[in-house]
């Protein structure tokens, strides 16, 4: 089984989940592999081309679990629909509804600005800076529609009750059609920085490597 753990939106491997969870898995003499889906070209980032890019580490025959982070999650669970050699998802406050959780968030004027000049800056909690992104992220992740993931594969979402960004709505309204989802609740932010050591917890049982 081969790991890998997919950081969020404006992340980086560097991430203190990233870091955490890759320390753990080490512990058990386990690589957890994390990409970096930065490119070294954040401004151009779209989720299919993350995709492409993840798609292309994938081994042909190993099995693969998957973990992601907020849209690292929603990149996860598209990965998943697509290649069979994913066969455990484990998803960390999943981005599901994004556009209508991100936009509402970046407001009108923000939104008509961003089309018109076809660049919005964003803090990289990465590079610890603002950077532009391209609009083209935007008419990209749109494309995607949550409805259609529908591959019956184990899967474990750990959200926040208090999650400020992604609410927690969207992974019980998830969960909620899918038999084979298993939701926990957790009393948390989208951070989920409280409480590692109970996700790693969760991690190690659904994964059974304990």
């Amino acid at each position: 089984m081969k790991y890998i753990y997919l950081h969020g939106f404006a992340s980086s491997p560097q991430s203190a989940k990233a870091v955490y969870l890759r320390d753990r898995f080490a512990a058990k003499q386990i690589n957890l592999v994390i990409p970096d889906l930065n490119q070294d070209d954040f401004t151009q980032l779209t989720l299919t081309r993350q995709l492409q890019q993840v798609a292309a580490e994938l081994p042909q025959q190993e099995a693969v679990t998957l973990i992601g982070s907020s849209f690292g999650g929603l990149t996860a669970a598209w990965l998943a629909e697509k290649h069979p050699q994913v066969q455990r998802l484990i998803l960390l406050a999943p981005a599901f509804a994004f556009v209508s959780h991100w936009l509402p968030q970046l407001g009108v004027e923000k939104i008509q600005q961003w089309q018109t000049e076809r660049y919005l800056m964003v803090y990289h909690y990465g590079e610890k800076r603002s950077l532009p992104l391209s609009y083209d992220f935007m008419r990209d992740v749109t494309q995607y529609n949550d409805e259609h993931l529908l591959r019956p594969i184990p899967t474990l979402i750990l959200h926040g009750r208090q999650d400020e960004v992604i609410s927690i709505q969207s992974s019980r309204e998830f969960a909620s059609s899918r038999p084979w989802v298993e939701l926990i609740e957790l009393d948390s932010d989208h951070a989920l920085s409280n409480i590692t050591s109970e996700i790693w917890s969760e991690i190690q049982s659904f994964c059974e490597l304990t």
